[in-house]
């Protein structure tokens, strides 16, 4: 059996779409990455590439770091990065809606589908599983921690997208032939 640990990184404080684009983490909540750090198993630590990541997981390690890979990424928004909902809807109000609404084959101008995004992280996961690891922390983004709540909750993407995702939460699946849930968007 395999069990991951997907912790979303740290804060942003950014309010408007964040894919792709290299923001930071606010790490000043000492106490809560310390929480954080003691839930958690002493597993290797493996994160996307961006730094708002991989400064998040450099707090959790306790075994080993694996390399950053960047199929554990955010959607890529495209056109919409770094732009608010209500910005992109002005011009383009009929596929910001579908992108969010019916989740599936839509995507930003110059960015990713939702499908897209769920294929590039499966094949990811897939490898990981098949790594042999028991535990293994897993830091990234929002969106990739939602693709693989679908996948083991074999749910629709919309349903997926219901799920709260704080920062610094802790989503636990497990692998043994079939995909289980633990616990959804725990704060240690």
């Amino acid at each position: 059996m395999t069990r991951l640990w997907l912790v979303r990184h740290g804060p942003t404080h950014a309010k408007s779409m964040v894919g792709w684009s290299d923001l930071p983490a606010d790490l000043s909540d000492t106490a809560a990455l310390a929480r954080l750090r003691d839930y958690l198993p002493d597993a290797p630590v493996v994160s996307s590439d961006l730094i708002r990541a991989t400064a998040t997981a450099d707090t959790l390690i306790r075994h080993h770091r694996l390399p950053h890979d960047p199929a554990l990424r955010e959607i890529n928004f495209g056109a919409w990065e770094q732009r608010t909902f209500a910005e992109v809807e002005a011009e383009d109000p009929t596929r910001i809606r579908a992108y969010w609404e019916t989740p599936g084959d839509i995507a930003p101008p110059g960015g990713e589908s939702w499908n897209a995004v769920r294929a590039r992280v499966d094949t990811a996961i897939d490898g990981y599983v098949q790594s042999g690891h028991a535990d293994l922390i897993i830091v990234a983004h929002f969106g990739m921690i939602l693709t693989q709540l679908q996948r083991a909750l074999g749910i629709g993407a919309y349903a997926a997208f219901g799920h709260k995702i704080d920062n610094l939460s802790v989503t636990d699946l497990h692998y043994d032939g079939d995909w289980t849930v633990g616990r959804i968007n725990h704060i240690p």
